[in-house]
């Protein structure tokens, strides 16, 4: 970590502006707009979402600044007014909101600039992009291209006097790279850009570090469209503060929204005061997500510095690497990418968590048969654990090709899972993301057996709730992930993760995961993290 230098954020005593967005009908509710006063600066009410609310309730219970939007369709809203109407709603609201939103170039007619003044303007810009603006060929050359277009875009815009600029480019090919590099180049404090959609949330969250003045939390759930909630961008982000940021770390997924490693690795960054962020990057394809990063931090943006990786990455993660530890190299797949030296190491930290886990539980799987369920980069690390501790190990897959060729790599052998039974196996541990049903009967396990289960969600899952029903040693997902969290920090960052740092405090507010129905509160400010597929 000491190659991080402060690059972003120098001020120590910088804040962004959250900007609660107003979504759904329930966002109205008194106790909700209550709530948000104590944590938001502004309260911004999407009336193409929720209609025209009384402004006058509004300060009511709210007493920061107000912002009205009505996005169109054709900027990724929902209103379909016609230009009369919008015309009329428009100027209605700039007799009672402090800023009003107008969409580039469409709401710029002289009507509303006469009667909406420019300290009242927000001009907003949310488009997809075109292929000739975003095209995907030469990675560098291509996030040049995309972010010189935004600057076009946004040249364009200031024409018009405003308080406040806004531009979402939709996020694929280069958009949800190109909206942060050209916030890094601007050096304006009047201009917010990030990708829309869930690719695009990371840019969000990183946008006030680069220089954005405001930063959007819905006031309730998490949306499709990528925007946190505001209680994700307090309590994952630690905003509204803005330390120094000298680099990023972040967790590379499919789903990474449904992960508590940006909370937790957040929360120890920020008890061990080091200048960097843990963003989740949604991923379709590794490599090409590769690239981009290595080329963002290169033309400007905050370097990468360690990643963590879910499935279905972690073999590609082993492809990208420069130099790789024997386990990862034995399995076959990588959880963790992490600076050494200036090269590229991958490692797996699956076999530790599972070993560990085991040995916190009292078991012992030297000279037991064992049995692992999954035989993805978890499952190989899981097996390639207990074979080094001594165990016989049996894998277990539904896909026999998948099966056949863990089974090759290892030199162990294979069960379909249609014919497994758990019948004399001392250790089951299952590491697939079937998180709703049980993978194999537990009624028919050994009474002594352990089981362990690597994926964590809360409520528990199906095969830890028949594993405790039975009387059996369990070994759930949250011990598994706070292991893999306390591996992979040292491992990325060089520091062991604070002592002092209560895992489950930092997760839930409490000392032990609590049921689901705890996880929710009239004010919608509380954790919104339901199931995590796999840990990372």
């Amino acid at each position: 970590m000491a190659q991080l230098t402060s690059g972003y954020g120098a001020d120590v005593g910088r804040r962004a502006r959250v900007v609660a967005v107003i979504a759904e009908p329930e966002d109205l509710t008194a106790n909700r707009l209550r709530a948000l006063a104590g944590v938001a600066d502004v309260l911004e009410v999407r009336a193409d979402l929720v209609g025209d609310p009384d402004p006058r309730r509004l300060r009511r219970h709210f007493p920061g600044p107000l912002t009205y939007g009505l996005r169109s369709r054709r900027h990724g809203g929902r209103s379909a007014t016609g230009p009369v109407e919008r015309r009329t709603r428009l100027l209605r609201a700039a007799d009672h909101y402090d800023l009003v939103d107008l969409e580039a170039m469409d709401d710029v007619a002289p009507e509303l600039l006469a009667g909406i003044p420019a300290k009242q303007r927000r001009i907003s810009w949310h488009a997809p992009p075109s292929p000739e603006q975003w095209a995907d060929s030469g990675l560098r050359a291509g996030l040049l291209h995309a972010s010189g277009a935004l600057l076009e875009r946004f040249a364009a815009m200031t024409a018009v006097p405003a308080a406040q600029y806004l531009l979402v480019p939709q996020s694929g090919a280069q958009g949800e790279w190109a909206a942060p590099l050209l916030l890094t180049g601007l050096g304006r404090t009047d201009v917010t850009a990030f990708a829309s959609g869930p690719a695009g949330t990371w840019t969000r969250v990183l946008a006030p570090w680069l220089g954005a003045p405001v930063v959007f939390g819905r006031a309730g759930v998490p949306g499709a469209d990528g925007m946190p909630s505001v209680s994700q961008l307090l309590t994952d982000y630690g905003l509204p503060a803005l330390p120094p940021l000298g680099g990023l770390f972040g967790i590379a997924g499919r789903a990474p929204g449904r992960s508590l490693s940006p909370r937790l690795h957040n929360a120890a960054l920020r008890e061990l005061r080091l200048p960097a962020l843990y963003l989740p990057f949604q991923v379709d394809v590794f490599s090409r997500f590769w690239h981009r990063a290595m080329d963002f931090g290169a033309l400007g943006g905050p370097p990468l510095h360690g990643l963590t990786v879910l499935a279905p990455h972690k073999e590609s993660a082993l492809e990208a690497a420069d130099i790789a530890d024997p386990e990862a190299r034995g399995c076959g797949a990588a959880n963790l990418l992490c600076l050494d030296a200036g090269r590229w190491r991958a490692a797996t930290t699956d076999s530790a968590a599972a070993l560990h886990t085991l040995a916190r539980a009292g078991v012992d799987p030297s000279g037991h048969r064992a049995a692992v369920i999954g035989c993805g980069g978890a499952g190989r690390a899981v097996a390639l654990a207990l074979c080094q501790a001594g165990a016989r190990v049996t894998l277990v897959n539904r896909g026999v090709a998948l099966g056949r060729a863990a089974s090759s790599r290892l030199g162990l052998p294979y069960v379909p899972l249609s014919r497994f039974s758990p019948a004399g196996y001392a250790v089951l541990a299952h590491a697939t993301p079937l998180v709703e049903r049980e993978p194999f009967p537990v009624s028919t396990a050994d009474w002594d057996a352990a089981v362990l289960e690597m994926a964590y969600r809360d409520p528990p899952t199906a095969l830890m709730g028949a594993t405790r029903a039975r009387g059996l040693t369990g070994i759930d997902g949250w011990e598994v992930l706070f292991v893999e969290v306390r591996e992979q920090f040292k491992l990325m960052t060089g520091h062991p993760l604070p002592e002092a740092l209560p895992l489950h405090s930092v997760c839930f507010g409490q000392a032990e995961p609590p049921d689901a129905h705890d996880l929710t509160e009239s004010a919608g400010l509380a954790p919104t993290h339901p199931t995590s597929r796999e840990a990372p």
